[in-house]
């Protein structure tokens, strides 16, 4: 992207706000038990939420991932990127209520996991351990040993909810997501 995601300007609720606010709502609004981050402390992060740097550092969203595992207090996870500005809370919302008793749940767009929207048991963090230990940091993998071990269950977004899991990671997707939104439309995937 060229700069850091968590401050690119996005609209939420009539104004311009930091997207890591945005995706802030989006959480508060299903309500968790909890609020973690992991990653750096970033200027205008709020004291109530918790924010734990990652304990792997350059192991990408897996570490993140793990990290934030060690430190919830719950049986469930919930996950979400920075870099997913549509996702709404009732896709997420959504997520929670496909979840059982130790076991999560990973959306699958075009048969590929999206694990970062995804909810996750305290359990997968003992995988999460061993493959950053083995230095395999792709969190496609780390979905299928889920999936091997039963500690999650995938489901095929549907077609009207596709648009909630794009991601802007270079300025092209930024620029495309402006010029969409600018014409009352969703940009394309």
């Amino acid at each position: 992207m060229g700069r850091d995601k968590a401050f690119l300007r996005v609209e939420w609720e009539g104004s311009p706000v930091p997207l890591w606010d945005r995706q802030l709502s989006i959480l508060k609004a299903v309500r968790p038990a909890e609020l973690i981050i992991s990653g750096p402390l970033k200027r205008g992060y709020p004291a109530s939420v918790q924010v734990f740097a990652d304990e792997w550092s350059d192991a990408g969203p897996l570490g993140g991932i793990a990290t934030s595992l060690s430190r919830t207090h719950h049986s469930l996870l919930l996950v979400l990127a920075i870099d997913l500005p549509r996702v709404q809370p009732e896709f997420l919302e959504k997520l929670l209520a496909r979840c059982n008793a130790g076991r999560g749940v990973v959306p699958m767009l075009n048969n590929r996991f999206e694990p970062l929207v995804a909810v996750y048991p305290k359990a997968a963090h003992r995988l999460a351990m061993a493959q950053l230990k083995e230095g395999d940091y792709v969190v496609q993998h780390f979905v299928n040993k889920l999936m091997q071990n039963r500690l999650v269950t995938c489901f095929e977004v549907e077609r009207d909810e596709q648009e909630q899991l794009e991601n802007w990671n270079t300025p092209e997707d930024l620029r495309g997501a402006h010029d969409s939104d600018h014409a009352g439309g969703a940009p394309a995937r």
